[in-house]
């Protein structure tokens, strides 16, 4: 599962920024598992470990579209 968040992501009072590339956002929210990945618009994956499931669904919505892969899921939500 996946969301676009387009805000700046803040956890723990501080903007999360790509550790590649400096980017604020947005960023491609993801799940797998219980693990919460980020992704930014460099394509530069980060794992994020103080978001977790509960984060994610509360502030994801309905699962509205399936993917077949993880690729076709960011380029579905624009990224």
């Amino acid at each position: 599962m996946m969301i676009r968040y387009d805000q700046p992501l803040v956890i723990e009072g501080e903007v999360r920024e790509c550790p590649q590339c400096g980017s604020y956002r947005p960023w491609v929210v993801y799940i797998t598992g219980e693990d919460v990945w980020l992704r930014c618009p460099g394509g530069h994956d980060t794992y994020e470990p103080r978001l977790d499931a509960v984060w994610f669904n509360r502030n994801s919505g309905p699962v509205r579209d399936l993917h077949a892969s993880l690729e076709d899921g960011i380029k579905a939500v624009g990224l």
